[in-house]
């Protein structure tokens, strides 16, 4: 029997192609193959299969394997059901049909578009154009069901450690009873200054399954040599990605990553104003003050940090900065006469020597900071119910004025009108490039540009959605008098009282009487600006210059 008698035959059939019924079906394809043999005399040696594969790339075991084995020479005949089992991407099936497979000698069958290699076929530069029209139409489905359910706060991902999906609802996370109080006690021992290399040490000692090795021994069904590499310890990486990850919050968090094109397997990743976030759409495992208190602790080991006696342990630390520079404002000073309170000072970190544009320079010292934040805060928690209120709407009244609703309307409805452009501008592109008018490379380059353009509109016009903004601020005061209803009066200013209002704190350079810039004696009387924006509302106005001594 000679080798043009044997013959491998090839069989595809993406997850997406598994709805059309049993004709495009393994099976479905693989009757008609050995029916075509039967009445032909044709051999079949071997079957390759890729069940579950896109034919947008060539990047298939089954395929790869029957390419590696054709180079042996001792099978010269492939036979696939249709040109699109080969594959829908016209440039790799036409590599394949027209270079690979003459220059190697072997004969290419497609039975239901009756193509042969050994033919001319004036029709299968169509055919294959119009199997990648289906591979793109496809795709802009695909993207668009998945765009509405993240919309709509569907989870259409795996579930993160912690939780599982709903058997109710394959959309809906609920907590994992096996694995919640794991990521409650990460949280908790974060909240407390252990640091991630810490907390993974502690999960370690205590023989707790990590994340990875947990969904390949008990949730999902990993190959032998994926469960293989899944690590049985943890690390801080994974400590610290769930420490983060605001799904914890009850969030649902998606659109992080999206392929680099259509045909391309590689994700790139998305900037955050870009996903679909989609808030209190599943039971929190974290409260947003432990989750706050986490991100301000992250990488800060301050349990340890306390033990030493002789450090100066500021609650400010992360929150207050430069108003000149924006960095950050560290413990400084000294200690004279035994005295160390009275000499501790935060100094702006951009100030130190070396630096080729260091900063001018802000300086103020620990105590004062403390007083002046606590008198700020007891003012706050004095005001009642009333002049709260009252605050609000003179705050709304001054930020939201008419002529300025009316400009954000306008910029809003042009932002719609120009998505609206865009879309029709994509339609034709691919049209065109189905068409031949318009290369892949040029169309890829061109919504490259349209998609980059898209996101920004596409936040722009959230940003100024139909809402009105005065609202959503009053919702969040709102929020922020709900903290206030805790406390009456703040005798001593401690972290967790910090970290439960404030937002951040800039300070401003000293300004000394007749301009000078430096004191000219000891106690010198002096000013200096000290600016406190609040959780939820940011800054809530009047006066913020001081007058020291205190």
């Amino acid at each position: 029997m000679t080798s043009l008698n044997l013959a491998f035959s090839y069989l595809r059939l993406s997850n997406d192609e598994k709805k059309e019924g049993e004709s495009s079906s393994i099976s479905g394809q693989r009757l008609i193959i050995e029916d075509y043999c039967r009445a032909h005399g044709i051999t079949l040696v071997r079957e390759f299969v890729d069940d579950g594969y896109s034919g947008g790339n060539f990047d298939r075991p089954g395929f790869k394997s029957m390419i590696s084995q054709l180079k042996d020479g001792k099978v010269k005949l492939v036979i696939t059901k249709d040109l699109s089992r080969l594959g829908r991407d016209m440039i790799g099936v036409s590599q394949y049909t027209e270079k690979f497979f003459p220059e190697n000698n072997i004969r290419y069958i497609a039975i239901s578009d009756n193509f042969d290699s050994m033919r001319t076929d004036v029709m299968t530069p169509f055919r294959l154009a119009m199997n990648e029209v289906y591979l793109i139409e496809g795709a802009v489905k695909v993207k668009a069901s998945l765009k509405t359910r993240r919309e709509n706060g569907h989870y259409c991902a795996c579930p993160p450690y912690g939780y599982m999906k709903d058997p109710r609802n394959r959309h809906h996370l609920v907590p994992d009873e096996a694995t919640a109080p794991v990521v409650e006690r990460i949280f908790k021992q974060a909240a407390e200054g252990d640091s991630a290399r810490k907390i993974a040490l502690d999960l370690n000692q205590d023989g707790i399954i990590p994340p990875l090795k947990y969904r390949a021994l008990y949730r999902d069904e990993f190959t032998p040599e994926g469960a293989a590499r899944a690590s049985d310890l943890w690390n801080y990486t994974t400590v610290k990605r769930i420490l983060k990850n605001e799904v914890y919050l009850g969030h649902t968090q998606l659109g992080k990553s999206e392929k680099a094109s259509i045909k391309s397997k590689k994700k790139i990743p998305v900037e955050k104003e870009h996903w679909a976030i989609t808030e209190n759409t599943h039971e929190p495992l974290v409260d947003p003050e432990r989750f706050e208190r986490v991100r301000v602790n992250m990488g800060k080991n301050a349990s340890d940090f306390r033990k030493h006696e002789k450090v100066r342990n500021s609650i400010f630390k992360g929150i207050t900065k430069c108003a000149l520079c924006g960095y950050s404002l560290c413990s400084g000073g000294t200690v004279y006469k035994g005295k160390r309170e009275e000499y501790w000072y935060l100094n702006c970190t951009r100030q130190r020597k070396g630096l080729t544009d260091p900063c001018p320079g802000t300086r103020i010292r620990y105590e004062d900071l403390l007083e002046v934040v606590r008198q700020d805060l007891n003012e706050l928690l004095a005001m009642s119910r009333a002049e709260m209120e009252a605050m609000v709407e003179a705050i709304i009244a001054e930020k939201y004025s008419i002529p300025a609703l009316q400009a954000q309307k306008l910029q809003r409805e042009k932002a719609e009108a120009r998505l609206n452009t865009i879309d029709k501008i994509i339609e034709k592109l691919y049209l065109d490039n189905a068409e031949g008018l318009i290369d892949d490379a040029r169309m890829s380059k061109m919504l490259t540009t349209l998609e980059a353009e898209s996101r920004g509109l596409k936040s722009l016009a959230q940003s100024l959605s139909t809402e009105n903004p005065a609202e959503k601020e009053r919702e969040n005061f709102e929020r922020l008098f709900e903290l206030c209803e805790r406390y009456t009066h703040i005798d001593h200013l401690d972290r967790d009282v910090l970290l439960t209002f404030i937002e951040r704190i800039e300070v401003s350079p000293k300004e000394y009487p007749d301009g000078t810039v430096k004191a000219t004696h000891r106690n010198q009387p002096f000013t200096q600006k000290v600016r406190i924006f609040y959780k939820f509302v940011g800054e809530l106005g009047g006066d913020s210059t001081y007058s020291f001594p205190i």
